[in-house]
């Protein structure tokens, strides 16, 4: 499966039918075509603008978080999402989770156990711009979710963190029974590291005999199509806020030397810097569309040192200052409003 290319279940559908939100509508607002509800496969920005839309259907974005997690069946879930929940205990289903993620970009999850509790971070895969806060919120809520209709118990949060403004914090922290904070400086469950260990009432070990193997078959068929770019730009998107990088870096986060990664990269046509430049051009662009980032801020976070440095890389990519093109883009939308309410 391309990296660019991300499935969505027809359980995703359904389940919006059963809040009373029609598909249609999400399509409508997301400026698609209606036959994306029957696609199984979309870009990475179709799929983000439809979980937009739909944050913009349900109106508030802690609402849309609390209705879909809430009424999502679980009969409607895909493979590598029922392999979790036919897992043994609440780590081993958390452990799946991670692991298949891999396959379903484009979120990625780090979990770390640690003294009493279990922190689980939201990243993004293959330098692939952040998703929009509902899809944060959803990401975060099915984890928790997941120990709950595993475990039969109402399992509670330690806390909850995200980046961007979520809507009605207090309606999330009465879904996830702790404290939840916005504006921080990443998305993040933290459990209670003892929940993990309990039992899934709905473990099944004979099923998971049989999906396990075609699950691990097709994360290797992924694994093997990933180019060395993709896996390159990937490594940068997390490092590029750390200010200047390598590609010795890049090399052991890999595993290999710095010698062969140029060599596979010149064996696919491109080279680091090449890479790093892309990387940085498409973060740039996704950061610039969030109103709410300073443009020195989204100097800082594709890893420039200073503004100017920044201005400069940006017109060669774009032609424009940063500010023109924000301006731009805004312009773009408002008339594309304008022309879907005629």
């Amino acid at each position: 499966m391309n990296a660019d290319r991300i499935k969505i279940s027809p359980g995703f559908w359904t389940s919006l039918r059963r809040i009373e939100v029609e598909p249609i509508d999400i399509a409508r607002q997301a400026s698609l075509p209606l036959t994306v509800i029957n696609e199984p496969l979309v870009t990475t920005s179709q799929y983000y603008s439809i979980w937009q839309a739909f944050s913009e259907q349900v109106g508030d974005t802690a609402t849309g978080i609390i209705k879909l997690a809430s009424t999502y069946e679980t009969a409607q879930y895909p493979p590598a999402v029922l392999a979790t929940f036919h897992a043994r205990d609440y780590r081993d289903a958390l452990n799946r989770m991670a692991h298949y993620k891999q396959m379903c970009p484009p979120e990625s999850l780090r979990i770390r156990e640690e003294g009493e509790q279990c922190s689980i971070e939201l990243e993004w895969q293959y330098g692939e711009q952040h998703g929009p806060p509902v899809l944060v919120g959803i990401t975060l809520a099915y984890l928790l979710e997941l120990g709950r209709r595993g475990t039969g118990r109402h399992l509670t949060a330690r806390s909850v963190e995200f980046t961007h403004p979520m809507g009605d914090v207090q309606a999330l922290e009465g879904y996830f029974g702790c404290r939840v904070r916005t504006g921080t400086d990443r998305n993040r469950l933290t459990l209670n590291r003892d929940d993990l260990n309990r039992p899934f009432a709905s473990y099944n070990e004979e099923l998971l005999e049989i999906l396990t193997p075609a699950l691990e078959r097709t994360l290797d068929e992924r694994k093997t199509q990933l180019t060395m770019s993709a896996k390159v730009k990937w490594v940068l998107s997390r490092y590029l806020i750390r200010g200047r990088i390598s590609i010795q870096t890049v090399a052991f986060e890999l595993r290999m030397s710095d010698r062969t990664l140029q060599r596979r990269l010149t064996d696919e046509g491109t080279s680091f810097k090449q890479l790093l430049a892309q990387t940085r051009h498409e973060q740039a662009l996704a950061y610039l569309a969030d109103p709410s980032l300073e443009i020195k801020e989204v100097a800082f976070l594709v890893g420039y040192e200073n503004q100017n440095s920044f201005y400069r890389a940006f017109r060669s990519w774009e032609g424009e200052t940063p500010a023109n093109w924000r301006v731009a883009q805004e312009n773009w939308r408002s008339s594309l409003v304008t022309e879907q309410a005629k």
